[in-house]
């Protein structure tokens, strides 16, 4: 891709927006940035040229927030809570969507022909953007350091039969993912404790922690089999460790190539902190 004055940002929740707006400042790039009111952090404000913090339904308003600043290729990061969005309160309505939102979602809110699932909204924003003449990018295609590599992370490695709960996971996880239902599933002595719906990756780890007092399971965390690089990539980080550690896990096994690892060094040092062994598989 030529390179671009204005990259434009949606920063839904976590570091992933902040890694990403980091390395588009690192090259020189000026970082536009649509703030997701509820879920992006205020330290996105202090690496942007400009941010408009905004309601997650305003999909117009991004738009013409971007083009206002010469925005033409757009990454969106970060995690929505999708639950709270559409489940909770009044759902959708309570977010007062604009009307490029409405026409957008018709499909999946009025007429019922499509679904809810990520890659359904997530590729009708897509498609909104390019209506637009806006690009969508992976924010990995500027951050590609967050990308993880094949092989170990931590000093630790899974003992066998751990490895054999990871090769368990592993086929049930990719299949869960081509129903995109969710990323991830936990695993011991080749048993399924829990499968990720739409609460997500740290909630299924707590309610495994429920499930299974005794501990030792794995995480077994991968892409879909027809996964857009473009958005909803697998991603851990250190709060990822944190809850394992609380929940009592073991192993994190991660997809190599597809799965964004955030703040790298703090992740490892607190995996190995806590005995975690994190691999990354293909």
């Amino acid at each position: 891709m030529s390179k671009a004055k204005s990259i434009g940002i949606v920063a839904g929740w976590g570091e992933y927006p902040l890694a990403v707006a980091r390395a588009l400042r690192e090259k020189d790039y000026e970082v536009v940035v649509a703030a997701i009111h509820g879920h992006a952090s205020k330290e996105i404000e202090s690496l942007a040229s400009h941010v408009r913090w905004i309601g997650v339904c305003k999909l117009g308003g991004m738009q013409r927030f971007f083009r206002q600043h010469g925005v033409n290729h757009v990454c969106l990061s970060g995690k929505l809570f999708k639950d709270k969005i559409l489940y909770h309160g009044w759902g959708w309505v309570e977010h007062l969507p604009d009307w490029e939102c409405l026409k957008t979602m018709m499909p999946q809110i009025f007429w019922r022909t499509r679904d809810f699932t990520d890659n359904s909204l997530l590729g009708a924003v897509v498609n909104s953007f390019g209506r637009r003449g806006m690009t969508t990018v992976s924010g990995t295609e500027f951050a590609t350091q967050l990308i993880a590599q094949e092989g170990f992370l931590t000093r630790r490695k899974p003992s066998n039969m751990e490895r054999a709960d990871i090769e368990f996971g592993w086929t049930i996880a990719k299949q869960m993912g081509g129903l995109d239902i969710g990323q991830s599933v936990t695993v011991r002595d080749r048993a399924i404790l829990a499968v990720e719906a739409i609460e997500g990756t740290d909630a299924c780890i707590v309610r495994t922690g429920q499930l299974c007092p005794r501990g030792g399971f794995t995480l077994v965390k991968v892409a879909k089999p027809d996964q857009d690089m473009r958005f909803d990539l697998p991603t851990i980080g250190p709060l990822t460790i944190e809850k394992m550690a609380l929940a009592g896990g073991k192993v994190i096994a991660i997809e190599a190539g597809k799965t964004i690892v955030i703040n790298r060094e703090e992740t490892i040092r607190r995996a190995e902190e806590h005995g975690i062994a994190i691999v990354c598989h293909s």
